[in-house]
């Protein structure tokens, strides 16, 4: 990859406390755009929306801060859709929330995408079927429309869905992780999918299955949550799954084969809590340097 598009979302209004809305930041402190630069990635960085730090909605519990989940998706569809064009994009996260943004972004582009998510839940829940009211578990619910979705959330693109069944493809989510009501949607819509150990096991593998689900669109979306990531392997993610998920290294091998294909058009990297990584800021430097590895 010889140039890419950095913008950054730091919000964590769609998350269950704050945290990941200091990530973009962190990253950039922990020498990600460097890293970049000294692979010979020609870094184009458009910087950051302003920060949004999650706080309790209590008139709106099980839709929390909905107004400003909308917003701030809808913000970055626009700065997505401006920086199409000069080759692949890096949105750097903020809680799940954000990929509708960059999904909506995308539809006013070009609507022939597909969207790989590597991710441990599946995100396909609601307000109706989840009573934490937290959005960055519920944003895949919302790009295809699910029954009980917000309206104004699902609907921020040039078309409702934002998202055909066809088009996604669940990677590494945990069916213990998944709720009952997020399995059932799986199943009843037919999406494509891979449990995580089946990652785990060869990662490579299971990335190319992914690509090859994709390959009949012109872009390709990369949707990279680190709660993926055993947090007893490495400590990075908003939800400190233990003794689950996969290794750093894994994912990393994974999103390796999805940043080679040459009809990548965006990666977006989500839910680190830099206050959960180590005092001495060295998980967050191996995560930056993996991921300029990944991408270069």
């Amino acid at each position: 990859m010889s140039a890419l598009t950095v913008l950054g979302v730091p919000t964590s209004a769609g998350a269950f406390a704050p945290g990941q809305e200091r990530a973009p930041a962190a990253l950039r402190d922990a020498g990600l755009l460097t890293a970049l630069g000294e692979r010979g990635v020609d870094v184009r960085d458009l910087g950051d929306s302003p920060v949004w730090r999650w706080r309790p909605d209590r008139e709106r519990p099980r839709a929390q801060n909905l107004d400003a989940v909308t917003a701030i998706a809808s913000d970055t569809a626009r700065r997505v859709e401006a920086a199409l064009g000069d080759g692949p994009l890096l949105v750097l996260g903020g809680d799940c929330s954000i990929e509708l943004g960059v999904l909506a972004g995308h539809l006013a582009r070009d609507p022939s995408f597909g969207l790989v998510y590597l991710d441990l839940h599946p995100d396909l829940n609601t307000p109706e079927s989840v009573v934490e009211g937290t959005f960055d578990w519920m944003g895949m619910a919302h790009a295809l429309g699910v029954e009980g979705a917000e309206p104004e959330l699902a609907g921020i693109g040039p078309r409702t869905p934002l998202l055909g069944d066809d088009q996604l493809f669940l990677l590494g989510y945990g069916p213990e992780r998944a709720r009952p009501f997020e399995l059932d949607q799986i199943v009843r819509r037919g999406l494509a999918a891979i449990p995580v150990d089946a990652v785990a096991a060869d990662p490579e593998a299971a990335a190319g299955r992914a690509l090859e689900f994709v390959s009949g669109f012109d872009r390709l979306l990369v949707h990279l949550d680190v709660d993926v990531v055993d947090f007893n392997d490495a400590q990075l993610s908003e939800d400190a799954v233990r003794g689950d998920g996969l290794t750093l290294d894994a994912a990393m091998r994974a999103l390796r084969v999805l940043a080679s294909s040459d009809r990548l058009s965006a990666v977006t990297v989500t839910e680190i809590n830099p206050f959960h990584a180590d005092e001495e800021g060295q998980t967050l430097r191996q995560f930056a340097d993996m991921l300029a590895d990944c991408l270069a």
